[in-house]
């Protein structure tokens, strides 16, 4: 277990620092990353982000019920920011920053060279996701975050409806 090992290391970056059981690497073995970077980088939440409650909100007060952070079988770690299983409807709602939105994306300065990869390498991983999921017959919806809920719950409620009717 993690709070069982002994060292410096753990003190620092052991479970009090840690998401959902894994240790984040410290801060100097990333290149150009400060500590006061790290820290807000590691307080950015990873669900239950104020678009995503908004959605939920309404769809829920709109009379739809879904499952939360549904884990995607055969893909380790991953997981449907809400689902709706019935009608096999997956809906992610996705940050600017982290999925490189076309509108807003943004091109850190400092590290540059390692964010582009570690970005590139998310946005490839949100269409390898799509792609298992379309193949197991889900739709999948992807919302950003600067999209405004009242679009995003109209966009999820056709599917989820379409999906329902048989249409």
């Amino acid at each position: 277990m993690i709070d069982q090992q002994p060292g410096a290391y753990w003190a620092k970056w052991g479970p009090a620092n840690s998401h959902n059981g894994v240790v984040s690497d410290p801060p100097s073995s990333r290149p150009g990353t400060t500590t006061v970077v790290s820290r807000r980088m590691a307080r950015q939440r990873t669900r239950d982000t104020r678009p995503e409650l908004a959605l939920r909100r309404a769809l829920h007060a709109g009379g739809y019920r879904y499952r939360v952070n549904l884990p995607i079988p055969g893909l380790s770690r991953q997981s449907i920011d809400i689902a709706f299983t019935r009608a096999r409807v997956a809906v992610f709602v996705d940050g600017c920053f982290w999925h490189r939105c076309p509108t807003h994306r943004t091109e850190p300065k400092n590290n540059a060279a390692w964010w582009r990869a570690k970005l590139l390498a998310n946005e490839a991983r949100d269409r390898v996701t799509d792609q298992h999921l379309r193949d197991a017959g889900w739709t999948v919806i992807r919302c950003w975050e600067h999209e405004s809920p009242a679009d995003a719950y109209l966009r999820v409620a056709l599917a989820v409806d379409a999906a329902g009717t048989g249409m």
